[in-house]
């Protein structure tokens, strides 16, 4: 794959007012260690980790509290020291509000940090490494929170795509973090592609973070095999293909993903981790949470997971009856409560203002406009996914229309002039689509089970039949060779009184 300088362009996509000014101007803030951290088991796409503690034991910073059981799983850790006094169902950041198994620690002020060996990656095989991983905690920290260690198990990759785009309005964690972490963040990317065994990383960076690209450049102006490729602020540009699509020039379709073309993405808080990992044998215990919004002092915060929201959006001078929506405006979710704890996917808190309130309300019918057409980087009909939607005709969304190629990103939401949440209708058919397919996979599986069963009870049937015809016919040649028995005896007999008459 040839690597250019030039600077593609996707179809579609918007230009929102970014309002990440506000909460850019001060340091990351550090808040005291809560009273009380309340950590969920599971932070992760795939399995449960298997819980490693029990109520009324003392843990340290950083020890693990659920390990991974299976390869797509992930570490659950402590954030800080103290005792564990509940391990239960609690609230989650997640918008179907259900709740999830918690493990609540009541912090002893000390900090005291588990003892951990530090990593010498040149002693270690690949193979330990990813073993390694597997137990640090680390995930996709830009929202996905798919498993770290699965990336980085492979050999097939030429280029590492650095996703510092940040498109979402509002939400400047990695901006920040850019600036305030930079070496973690290049220790980061040099251990990605140490790994990988990758030969250069581009990272991808949008125009509106002047002070982020000056520390780059001046930090990595003696490296010959990381670049910078600054793209223009358009959203959804921090979309993975999309990225791909501006920096390379490389369109991947639906059924493709990066990797198939040597493609490996990474985003900047995920690569610090793996920096704090590797040279500092540090787990994920904290993230970087923009708290902004409807708030009087917006700001950035390195938060230890587990962290009451409630103590980020008071010290950001929020009040507690506030709507908050976890990620940006664009693909984030009204919180169903927030009375909720810090997670590794929560990049950032928005409280809602009154102008995002007054469109959550407001919604006319559709009149036809295309809008939605024109910015759709995805190239699909968002009109005709409304209507078909609206309709429940799954059938036709999913062949004809594609339903499952959107990727969610809001643009057609922003632009409609009815107010109408599409997306919210496009997450809703998906849902049902899936359901169905479950369903009919379940009935699939029913029916195989019942045809199975009839044809166990047919089989058994006819071997029944087989060994009552077998038993007869024994029984028949038996019953034969009595009665030939019976009938010499009675000859015999028959034989003998006439001889003896005889004499």
């Amino acid at each position: 794959m040839e690597l250019t300088d030039k600077i593609f362009k996707f179809f579609g996509g918007i230009k929102p007012n970014g309002h990440k000014s506000i909460s850019t101007m001060n340091p990351i803030k550090r808040l005291p260690i809560p009273k009380k951290l309340i950590i969920p088991v599971r932070q992760h796409v795939g399995k449960v980790p298997n819980i490693k503690v029990s109520v009324g034991e003392r843990v340290l910073k950083g020890q693990i509290l659920a390990e991974p059981i299976a390869n797509i799983s992930a570490a659950t850790h402590s954030s800080s020291s103290g005792t564990v006094i509940a391990i239960e169902s609690n609230k989650i950041p997640h918008p179907s509000g259900l709740p999830d198994l918690c493990i609540t620690i009541e912090t002893d002020g000390k900090d005291e940090w588990i003892k951990n060996d530090k990593i010498d990656r040149s002693r270690l095989s690949n193979e330990a490494l990813y073993e390694i991983m597997k137990f640090s905690g680390i995930v996709g920290l830009g929202g996905a929170t798919f498993p770290t260690h699965i990336k980085l198990n492979s050999n097939k990759i030429k280029t590492l795509i650095v996703n510092a785009a940040e498109c979402e309005p509002y939400i400047t964690c990695d901006d920040m973090a850019m600036q305030e972490k930079t070496k973690e963040f290049i220790e980061g990317i040099q251990i990605t592609m140490d790994i990988l065994k990758i030969p250069h990383a581009i990272i991808g960076i949008e125009d509106n973070k002047p002070k982020a690209i000056e520390k780059l450049k001046t930090s990595l102006s003696g490296s010959k095999n990381i670049s910078i490729k600054v793209v223009p602020t358009i959203y959804p540009s921090g979309d993975e293909k999309r990225l791909i699509y501006l920096m390379l020039g490389l369109k991947i379709s639906k059924e493709k993903r990066p990797v198939d073309f040597g493609i490996q993405v990474f985003n900047v808080a995920t690569l610090i981790s793996l920096g704090r990992f590797f040279y500092h044998s540090e787990p994920v215990i904290s993230r970087i949470v923009t708290v902004t919004g409807a708030l009087k002092r917006p700001n950035n915060y390195e938060a230890l997971i587990g962290t009451p929201i409630q103590e980020l959006i008071k010290d950001a001078g929020g009040s507690p009856n506030q709507d908050i929506i976890m990620g940006g405006p664009m693909m984030g979710f009204k919180l169903p409560h927030t009375d909720v704890s810090v997670t590794k996917a929560m990049n950032c808190l928005l409280a809602m203002t009154d102008d995002m309130k007054s469109k959550d309300t407001f919604e006319m019918p559709c009149i036809r406009c295309t809008k939605c057409v024109e910015v759709c980087p995805a190239q699909l009909q968002p009109q005709e996914l409304y209507w078909h939607a609206k309709s429940k005709q799954f059938e036709k969304l999913t062949e004809d229309y594609k339903l499952f190629d959107c990727i969610e990103c809001g643009c057609c939401s922003y632009v409609c002039p009815s107010n109408i949440p599409l997306v919210q209708y496009y997450r809703y058919a998906k849902s049902e689509i899936r359901d169905q397919l479950k369903s009919s996979e379940v009935a699939d599986i029913a029916r195989e089970r019942n045809e199975f069963r009839l044809y166990r009870i047919e089989r058994e049937k006819k071997e029944r039949a087989e060994r009552n015809a077998q038993r007869r016919a024994q029984t028949s040649d038996i019953d034969k060779k009595k009665l030939i028995e019976e009938k010499k005896a009675a000859i015999a007999e028959a034989m003998k009184r006439i001889e003896e008459k005889e004499k």
